[in-house]
């Protein structure tokens, strides 16, 4: 008998009830590390997360672990530096691992699932504050920005390219002897503008490689998802 999986029962149960005015879809950020042990059971949500519709998930690996034995091969000071970010607009010096950050202003733990699908839901029975439009032609992405009514304020717009999966055999650390599927890996994190938020915009990307991106609109000083789109 194959078990369903709890985040997609949390999320029938919970997304009927607030229903879907969002317009985009919401992202929620894994910090997570190869070398931490209360991580795998966060990652595994993840997993199940990534595959809803209406959600971008992306997993950032940090590296401030890989003194403990394992050096993360995804781990990134970038990343670690983006989620001290997150903790200093919250006006907080605590970070930690497992963390999600969904929609870029609700810090929560990693494996706390009815928190997170709670706040998932939440958020897709908002509107989107940002019309975004993307497409490609050929490696150039094209990206249209149009405030949905009042104007955003200053945002940055972010282009991400992650890696679908990849299964690591951890050989030493506090997972040693573990093998661990991720999922959505980001492999680049680039700021491209600095959108004023007042009126529409037009952008251009030149991309490279064939990995999925996604487009993530985020408020400058808030940290607040604006608006956000993915291509295969």
């Amino acid at each position: 008998m194959r078990l369903v999986p709890l985040a997609v029962v949390l999320l029938s149960l919970l997304l009927p009830q607030v229903g879907r005015a969002q317009t985009s879809p919401v992202v929620i950020e894994l910090f997570t590390s190869q070398g931490c042990s209360s991580c795998p059971p966060a990652d595994a949500l993840f997993r199940e997360l990534a595959e809803e519709p209406g959600v971008i998930a992306l997993a950032l690996h940090v590296d401030y672990w890989d003194y403990l034995g394992w050096r993360d091969s995804f781990g990134s000071p970038a990343f670690t530096a983006r989620q001290k970010a997150y903790a200093k607009a919250a006006h907080s010096r605590r970070f930690y691992t497992p963390q999600m950050v969904v929609q870029g202003n609700e810090r929560l733990v990693g494996h706390d699932a009815v928190r997170i699908v709670r706040s998932i839901a939440a958020h897709q029975a908002l509107p989107a504050a940002v019309d975004l439009d993307v497409d490609l032609e050929d490696d150039l992405l094209n990206i249209r920005l149009t405030p949905n009514g009042v104007p955003v304020g200053t945002a940055d717009v972010h282009v991400v390219r992650y890696m679908p999966s990849s299964e690591v055999e951890i050989e030493a650390g506090e997972n040693a002897g573990r093998t661990i599927d991720y999922t959505n890996i980001v492999t680049e994190w680039d700021t491209i503008a600095r959108w004023d938020g007042r009126e529409p915009v037009d952008l251009a990307y030149r991309l490279t490689g064939d990995e999925p991106v996604a487009v993530i609109v985020q408020g400058s000083r808030s940290g607040q998802v604006y608006s956000a789109a993915s291509l295969p």
